[in-house]
């Protein structure tokens, strides 16, 4: 017999496969891709992320649709899910929701470490791992540069130890750019988290060139400016040169904007609706915009 969240998977891919037809007509890795410069491991350029979108309650409505959409995410081409331990148990939802899925092998999963000195950065790791339902990640971050100098290298530990594959710093304000340039050009690191959007172009002007020329990825944040943008662009139309760029809402050109940079390797918009997901998917597609499409939606959102 089969049981009960077999019946409801089921039910949650055929629901997605009939509302999104082109993501099961063979493309299912059409998205494109970047490397990442330390192993030459491509990775496509729309990922997800799971603050607020993922802290719900297990077996919940909320957590039936999470289904829908991460069945939307790894049909569609994505890969990259990006987590923290202090997302108010996203992460252990993101696990759960993997291993009932199958997802573990298709996903690169990216966390943090959240913690203030060695002891809780070693518990907070062995809990990380119970809750994601592995025994190892694929990136693993210093959150917001908490504590770096002593959380880099226990992160750099663990690598070698087998547990991560790849290591790095985030931040999600303009006010850490400063410090994370700093670090870039110190430390050895194979990833960087920031934020980059049309309303927060500054890390165009520095610190994406610096990771181009040390070899260091990155992941985009706040792509949306947590969804302030929305309620900017309420009842607007798309600019008139939308559709030559391959844009058919929104998201899709905030989502450009910044993929469109050369130095960024994946954006990780958060959504817990798979029409929203589906929706995300599509900006991952040629043709990218231009210099000067760009410099355009700095200049109206300015």
């Amino acid at each position: 017999m089969l049981k009960r969240r077999d019946v409801l998977r089921a039910g949650a891919t055929l629901s997605v496969a009939a509302a999104t037809p082109w993501l099961y007509a063979g493309s299912t890795g059409g998205l494109l891709t970047r490397i990442i410069p330390a192993t030459g491991e491509a990775l496509p350029i729309i990922g997800a992320g799971t603050s607020g979108s993922f802290e719900v309650a297990a077996d919940s409505p909320e957590y039936q649709q999470l289904r829908q959409v991460l069945q939307a995410f790894f049909q569609g081409g994505g890969k990259v899910i990006d987590t923290s331990p202090n997302y108010g148990g996203a992460d252990s939802i993101l696990g759960q929701l993997l291993e009932e899925g199958g997802w573990h092998q298709q996903c690169f999963i990216a966390t943090k470490i959240a913690a203030d000195n060695p002891a809780d950065a070693q518990a907070q790791w062995l809990e990380t791992l119970k809750s994601l339902r592995t025994d190892k990640v694929d990136l693993l971050q210093v959150h917001n540069l908490r504590d770096w100098q002593t959380q880099l290298p226990y992160a750099r530990e663990l690598q070698q130890q087998g547990k991560t594959r790849y290591v790095g710093v985030t931040h999600y304000l303009n006010s850490g750019h400063e410090s994370l340039a700093r670090i870039v050009r110190s430390q050895r690191l194979d990833f960087i988290q920031i934020n980059y959007s049309v309303t927060a172009p500054q890390a165009a002007h520095e610190l994406l060139p610096l990771c181009q020329d040390k070899g260091v990825a990155v992941l985009v944040n706040r792509a949306f400016d947590d969804g302030r943008l929305f309620a900017r662009v309420k009842g607007q139309p798309l600019p008139a040169w939308a559709a030559e760029a391959g844009v058919g809402s929104w998201a899709q050109m905030f989502l450009k904007f910044a993929i469109s940079h050369p130095a960024v390797t994946t954006v990780i918009p958060a959504t817990s609706r798979p029409d929203r997901q589906i929706d995300q998917l599509k900006a991952g597609y040629e043709p990218l915009l231009s210099q000067a499409q760009r410099q355009a939606l700095i200049k109206q959102f300015a």
